[in-house]
């Protein structure tokens, strides 16, 4: 598999959506695999770590976000499901089980619940929640993930604080972002 390959089938080369989802998915997987890592104990396939941070969010193109340089026609929040869809037809099924499970610390839609399962699927579900698609250049502390889950609910932070006992370390861009490890 070649995720560089599938995110250009998507994606314009140079346009915004591309820059803004190939810096953040970048970012995504550098944290995933410095957790990875920082944590011997954990059994994964880093490869696939790889190549499914790089493609999490492959479906908001799909999506109405033009601050993201997306003008699909669904809502944001579907972005997991649609991309799931892609790397279905594309033939990659543990791809498209990230894709799905991804969003906040995982998500309930009228389709279903996806929450992640898998440890990869939590370890890329937890490296995203640090970084968002419009500030690029900024690693959210552990406090601001907590902040932004709780208008979720508190189940949502939760997932969070659990994900966070197994996979913290000081692995981040900003060293500020791991103040709340306790």
């Amino acid at each position: 598999m070649e995720p560089i390959l599938i995110l250009k089938k998507y994606y314009p080369e140079g346009s915004q959506a591309y820059d803004r989802m190939l810096t953040h998915c970048l970012s995504v997987a550098y944290k995933a695999l410095a957790i990875v890592e920082a944590h011997p104990e954990l059994v994964v396939d880093k490869i696939f770590v790889y190549e499914a941070a790089l493609l999490h969010d492959i479906g908001a193109f799909l999506t109405n976000a033009p601050s993201i340089g997306c003008h699909g026609e669904h809502p944001y929040i579907e972005h997991g499901r649609l991309g799931a869809e892609l790397m279905r037809r594309e033939g990659f099924e543990k791809h498209a089980r990230v894709c799905e499970r991804h969003t906040g610390t995982g998500i309930s839609l009228p389709e279903g619940d996806f929450f992640p399962e898998t440890v990869e699927e939590k370890l890329i579900c937890y490296a995203d929640t640090f970084f968002s698609k419009t500030r690029l250049d900024e690693e959210k502390t552990v406090e601001q993930v907590k902040t932004q889950l709780a208008k979720y609910g508190e189940d949502s932070v939760a997932r969070f604080e659990e994900m966070h006992k197994l996979f913290k370390c000081h692995c981040g861009l900003d060293p500020q972002s791991h103040e709340d490890e306790n």
